[in-house]
């Protein structure tokens, strides 16, 4: 049995005081590719707010790279994102820095201090997404895609065992997609790290078919079908 990087039982969803999804069980095993689907307003940022501890686990267990979501503290919060990877459509970019200053910023933020190994890992990332001589540009100065590269590259910094995608093709064209659909594939294969990517993107789905999860009606469905 391949190891769980992420696992929920019996979970409810709240966002405030509100119950959004309930009875919630998944499991996601190290390298697996899912994603999760469902209208707008039925559940899946509130379900990815609660798996990265923007949002309280009430009720229920869960589990995330090691770490249970219950004993989360504000304090825990960054080292639970250390040992994930969260990629947003919008990018979220640092505009006043350049690519490479992007990087070194994360990797400072989670307590890299050895210059040398932060160099090395700035060229790592960069290596696996295809932009290893784009350090020296600022985000204005790259493509959609690539900065959607960048921000890719910025998820795997910690060598992370799950990252989590927020519609991470929203806003590009049907050829970037592609490209980083083939680049998110291809991190889940050679790194082992598990993919959950939210999307609204049937066309996707159908061309890079995984198992699928789909918020519906208050409730997560399992292994769900592209039927709507």
């Amino acid at each position: 049995m391949s190891e769980a990087v992420l696992s929920i039982k019996n979970a409810n969803i709240y966002q405030g005081e509100s119950l959004i999804l309930s009875d919630v069980n998944i499991v996601v095993s190290r390298s697996e590719f899912v994603y999760l689907v469902g209208k707008t307003g039925t559940g899946k940022s509130s379900l990815l707010k609660t798996l990265y501890g923007e949002l309280p686990l009430k009720s229920g267990t869960a589990n995330v790279a090691g770490f249970d979501l219950k004993d989360l503290t504000w304090k825990t919060v960054p080292f639970l994102r250390r040992n994930i990877g969260i990629v947003f459509q919008d990018f979220q970019l640092l505009t006043d820095r350049n690519v490479h200053d992007n990087l070194k910023f994360v990797l400072n933020a989670t307590g890299w201090k050895d210059e040398m190994l932060i160099e090395d890992k700035i060229e790592e990332v960069l290596g696996k997404v295809g932009l290893k001589t784009k350090g020296f540009k600022y985000p204005f100065e790259l493509s959609g895609g690539e900065q959607q590269r960048i921000d890719i590259a910025r998820a795997l910094l910690n060598s992370p065992k799950l990252i989590l995608a927020d519609e991470p093709t929203g806003n590009l064209d049907p050829e970037t997609t592609e490209e980083i659909m083939n680049l998110l594939f291809q991190i889940s294969k050679d790194f082992g790290t598990a993919i959950v990517m939210a999307t609204h993107d049937y066309i996707v789905i159908n061309k890079y078919p995984a198992r699928m999860i789909r918020t519906e009606g208050g409730k997560v469905i399992d292994n769900a079908s592209i039927a709507s």
